[in-house]
């Protein structure tokens, strides 16, 4: 099976899955991610604006800004995205994400923790993502020092053949629902 029926394939059982014990999934990960950030005292954590088909990571989001923890999160441009300060109010942009309104990029450059959506990952746990390319495109060009990788999806589709290419960023820890 190549990379894009793979890519398919998870999508479909996501989307089949989309319904009220995703509430409840997408809480168990959020508090395992809350654990695994308060565990490393992270300050500064890479986060994303999810779509419907991804972990909800709303509460987690605000909770860590209640703690005054900087939140960074993609803010499109052109084929990949740069990195801004988390900011009310949320616009609705390209392909239906939505993203702060206010776009100055984050100058410093550690990040303790970035937390990725994936539909899949492959043997070597490489990510399949949505196929646009943009969060491989940031990795390979971030001036960033990311310490840790973390990738979220509410189900564990993982290909038993390498489909990924070396381009396609790599994870720390996986954490995934049923």
């Amino acid at each position: 099976m190549d990379k894009n029926n793979f890519r398919k394939k998870c999508l479909d059982k996501i989307k089949k899955r989309a319904n009220r014990s995703s509430i409840v999934v997408d809480k168990i990960i959020c508090n395992i991610l809350y654990k695994n950030i308060k565990k490393r005292n992270s300050k500064v954590i890479m986060l994303y604006i999810p779509l419907k088909i991804e972990v909800d990571i709303k509460p987690l989001i605000l909770r860590l800004r209640r703690e005054g923890r900087t939140i960074l999160v993609p803010f499109m441009e052109g084929e990949s995205f740069r990195l801004v300060k988390y900011r009310l109010p949320l616009k609705r942009k390209k392909f239906g994400i939505k993203e702060t309104k206010y776009s100055n990029q984050y100058i410093k450059r550690d990040i303790d923790i970035s937390i990725v959506p994936i539909l899949g990952r492959d043997s070597t746990n490489r990510r399949v993502g949505f196929g646009k390319g943009m969060y491989d495109r940031f990795f390979d060009n971030t001036k960033y020092n990311i310490k840790k990788v973390i990738f979220i999806s509410r189900l564990n589709c993982v290909s038993s053949k390498v489909i990924t290419n070396s381009y396609d960023i790599k994870a720390n820890l996986i954490i995934y629902g049923k």
